[in-house]
């Protein structure tokens, strides 16, 4: 898991494709990537997450100034990594440890899908940027809620018909690759995670809604040992009316009755 705080912009130094296999059109094989991050690389070993880009990637091996990492065709097919080339910038950030400072949001490194920079706004402290969003991400953006473009953590400022707006300060201009996109830059995007888990939800209990009213109505269950159970139908509205009353059940010897006072009871002497 990530914060969205960019640690340092790191560079990228190689690129290795793979061949692709049989899996046709849609099979892009896979990439090694080299890339240079030595603030990433203080502490880390192999087999430890790095988000490039906001894409979470683990660590094959590293000398403390380059790592490289595995790619596979699902990541360079969904995300902008597939047109990575050498020298390109690319945002890098470790994961986070969980005594760590959640100064961010919840980022998983898992893209959601690609965007495009339509519009940049340049005003005297800050730029606005606006980002097109595919329409299934539409729902799970709000405004004042969280979004990650290419792993860095920001605030929707706006929705628009494409999509939404972001305002960047200087220091996310300056700090991360968000200050070089232009208008026409692919951008990863990964909405927030609390957003996709209530979309989630709300669309199982809506499917689960329709398929019950899809079904035959069931018989009306009986009320029970302990009611009584009276139906009368009006021939008009052809509907079946059904109330029910609690069954009376005898006082306890012994008991109270409505005046207070106690009943007699009879024993054996």
């Amino acid at each position: 898991m990530f914060t969205g705080i960019i640690e340092e912009v790191g560079t990228v130094l190689a690129v290795e494709h793979e061949q692709p296999g049989d899996g046709g059109e849609a099979d892009v094989g896979s990439a090694r990537m080299t890339i240079g991050g030595p603030g990433v690389l203080v502490d880390a070993r192999p087999g430890c997450s790095i988000a490039v880009g906001g894409v979470c990637l683990t660590v094959v091996e590293h000398d403390g100034e380059r790592f490289t990492a595995d790619v596979m065709g699902e990541t360079l097919r969904w995300t902008t990594l597939g047109g990575l080339a050498p020298g390109d910038p690319v945002n890098l950030e470790r994961a986070l440890r969980a005594d760590g400072r959640l100064d961010g949001h919840v980022v998983q490194g898992h893209v959601d899908g690609v965007g495009e920079v339509v519009a940049r706004t340049v005003h005297e402290r800050w730029e606005v940027l606006e980002v097109s969003v595919p329409d299934e991400l539409r729902p799970h953006l709000v405004r004042k809620g969280s979004v990650a473009v290419d792993g860095t953590s920001l605030t929707v400022s706006g929705l628009t018909d494409a999509g939404f707006e972001v305002s960047l300060i200087p220091t996310t201009l300056a700090e991360t690759t968000l200050g070089r996109r232009a208008v026409g830059d692919r951008v990863n995007l990964e909405t927030d995670v609390l957003a996709k888990y209530v979309a989630g939800l709300l669309g199982d209990r809506q499917a689960a809604s329709w398929a019950a009213s899809r079904r035959s109505p069931t018989p009306s269950r009986p009320c029970g040992p302990v009611a009584r159970c009276s139906s009368s139908t009006t021939p008009t509205a052809r509907t079946r009316a059904t109330s029910c009353s609690p069954r009376r059940r005898p006082p306890p010897s012994g008991s109270r009755g409505r005046s207070g006072t106690r009943r007699a009871t009879s024993a054996p002497r």
